[in-house]
Parts: C-alpha cells; structure tokens; sequence
C-alpha cells in the first residue's frame, strides 16, 4: 500500500514533468563515439589494408645438381688418400689407393666433382661396394650456391615461385650479420622419399632428418648476389659476415608467403 499511496501521490504532483528526460550520461556518449570510430577503422583496414604471413622450415646450403657418393669397387685396406676435402677432382681422378688380394687399387672419382667428405680414411678397411667418399656435382670452384628447403607435408603448395626467402645459416651469428636473401626457384610437385632425399644430398644421415616427419616436399632457393660482400650474397645487413659461406651448411628459412587483404579471409 506504501508504494500505490506513493505512485499516486507522484502523479498529483505534476511539476517535475517539465524537467528534462536525461537519455545517455557524458560517459556513455563517448564511449560510443569511440566504438563508432574504432569499426570504422577497422572496416578501412579490412578492406584497404594487407597481412602478410610465412612458411618456416629447414634446410641446407647446397649446389644446384646435388651430390653423390663414390663407393669402392674393391675390397681392402686404404693406403692412402690423395685429395683433400674441398678440391675439385676430375671424373677418373684418383681418390684413394685400396690394397687388394691383387695388388693396389686406386678408387676413382666417376664423375667428377668437389670432394666434400672423405669416409675412408687411411688405415681402413673396406669392402666392396662401401661409401669412401662424398661429392658434389660441380663445374667449378665458381659455381654459385642454392639453398634447399624441405617442408614436411603439403606445406609446398601454398608457396609461389619467386617468394622471397630469408635464411638464418647456422654458421653466421644472424644477430650480427642479418640472414642471407633470396627467392623461390622452384617448388618439388611431389614428396620426396628418404632414399630420393639421400640420393640428392649423398648423405644418409641428413635425409633421417629432414624426413623425420614425413615425406617432405623440397624447395630450392636460389640466393641473391652481391658483389658487396666478402660472401658475394646479399644479406640483410650491408657487408654480411667477412667470410664465405660453405656448402652443406645448415639453414633454416622463412618463406614470405603472397600478403592478403583482411576481408579476403571472410570471402568464399
């Protein structure tokens, strides 16, 4: 009855009725001005502006035609080595001298190349058809490097030729020499096997890793030359390390991928 007896008492009482109806406080109208202004900008952004992402993976520095390794054709022991790691060898160059049943044998390089790993060193004792060495397919000392890339599953397909590619190398201190650019050359239209991987890099161990999660699919990069740099590549500092960087080593690159406009995300 308290609360009727107040309403009517309310109603006989008609002078407030000419005081103003207060429909949002000062706070309220600012907090929907910015709201209205943040939308604003974030439908400009959505329809103007562009977000670009990338595609990480591991790698190594390498030549264009792979590697190989060179296997004895004869049983024994090694006598001796006659190249050093690094040289270039002829095809038919001899490698190693084998001491054999029949005499001493020298292991030949078939096809030529630069001799990256010697396997057998002298004293060993190898059979026939065991790996001695590893080399390169090069036709020069001058040949340029490539980087090869090796995305686990279907990573591949999202990447275009021509994607530029920063590589951290595993022997150059990124914090004080940047990473070394470059750009998609090509990108493998099926995964590679273990075996395949082996074949190109001419190294078991380093295609257990990169397959380690599958059958990858593989990436070249071909690396920008600078005649700037001690390394004659172009990093993303100006003078890149004062050394030049060798083939094998390991890298890991970021592969800038196509950027997109935010509203293409919400288009079909």
């Amino acid at each position: 009855m308290q609360f009727r007896q107040r309403a009517l008492s309310r109603l006989q009482s008609p002078e407030e009725l000419d005081l103003p109806v207060r429909l949002a406080r000062p706070q309220g109208r600012l907090v929907l001005a910015v709201t209205v202004v943040v939308m604003a900008a974030a439908g400009v952004w959505a329809l103007t502006g562009s977000v670009s992402s990338k595609v990480t993976a591991s790698g190594i520095l390498t030549h264009a035609e792979g590697s190989y390794t060179l296997q004895s054709p004869v049983a024994g022991q090694v006598t001796s080595v006659l190249a050093e790691e690094g040289q270039l060898l002829d095809p038919g160059e001899p490698l190693l001298t084998v001491r054999t049943e029949d005499g001493d044998r020298d292991v030949e390089a078939v096809a030529g190349g630069q001799l990256t790993t010697v396997i057998a060193r002298a004293g060993a004792v190898v059979t026939a058809g065991a790996d001695v060495a590893t080399l390169e397919h090069v036709s020069g000392p001058d040949e340029p490097l490539v980087a090869v890339l090796y995305l686990p599953g279907d990573g591949g397909a999202a990447i275009p030729v021509g994607a530029s590619v920063d590589l951290s190398v595993q022997s150059v201190p990124r914090e004080r020499f940047g990473v070394l650019r470059g750009r998609v050359e090509a990108v493998g239209s099926a995964p590679l096997t273990r075996r395949q991987i082996s074949g190109f890099l001419g190294d078991e161990q380093l295609a257990e890793h990169f397959s380690r999660e599958g059958s990858p699919i593989a990436v070249v990069v071909r690396l920008e030359r600078s005649r700037a740099t001690e390394s004659g590549y172009a990093w993303s500092s100006t003078d890149g390390p004062p050394y030049a960087v060798a083939s094998r080593t390991p890298v890991t690159g970021a592969v800038h991928l196509a950027a997109q406009r935010p509203v293409d995300w919400l288009l079909p």
